[in-house]
């Protein structure tokens, strides 16, 4: 019988990278004319896995939001990774937007992973495993198709491969 070749699906982001892109953006903020004494202000809370804006106004709030996702994609962070909420009032007449940074695969979007590998009908065994799946089969051919199927989709996050052995 053939050896069992595997990789596991995650979706996993470097907080390092997003902590060294909201920096530069603050840091933009702080230097731009158009925004310089506008009052906006970003944080990151690494516990919680969030960007927080404030901003006196909603367009100068998307404006932020534009400069940190600039700033993230230089860094190489896909941008699906961190997904803004609507506008919320705050004090003193402000508007806040949370972004939350998605990492791990929840349940639901593994199962739905799951019920598109298994309609593809493709010759792979697909077992759930915490925030990742594992996917394997003898065939080493059967995973690379279930890999350039799953680049195909949209899940609303990013997706990575890896232990492919």
């Amino acid at each position: 019988m053939a050896k069992e070749q595997s990789f596991d699906v995650v979706s996993s982001v470097d907080l390092q990278e997003i902590d060294n892109a909201v920096q530069q953006a603050k840091k933009e903020v702080s230097q731009r004319y158009d925004l310089k004494d506008s009052g906006s202000s970003i944080e990151l809370d690494k516990q919680g896995k969030t960007i927080t804006v404030l901003a006196p106004a909603d367009f100068v709030a998307g404006q932020v939001i534009d400069i940190v996702q600039s700033k993230l994609v230089k860094r190489g962070v896909d941008l699906a990774a961190v997904q803004f909420a609507a506008s919320e009032a705050a004090a003193g007449g402000n508007v806040r937007r949370v972004g939350k940074i998605i990492e791990g695969i929840d349940r639901d979007t593994a199962g739905t992973i799951n019920k598109d590998i298994k309609a593809q009908k493709f010759k792979v065994k697909v077992t759930i495993e915490g925030d990742k799946l594992r996917v394997s089969s003898p065939s080493r051919d059967a995973l690379q198709e279930v890999i350039a199927f799953l680049k195909g989709q949209d899940y609303g996050q990013p997706l990575q491969y890896v232990n492919y052995r």
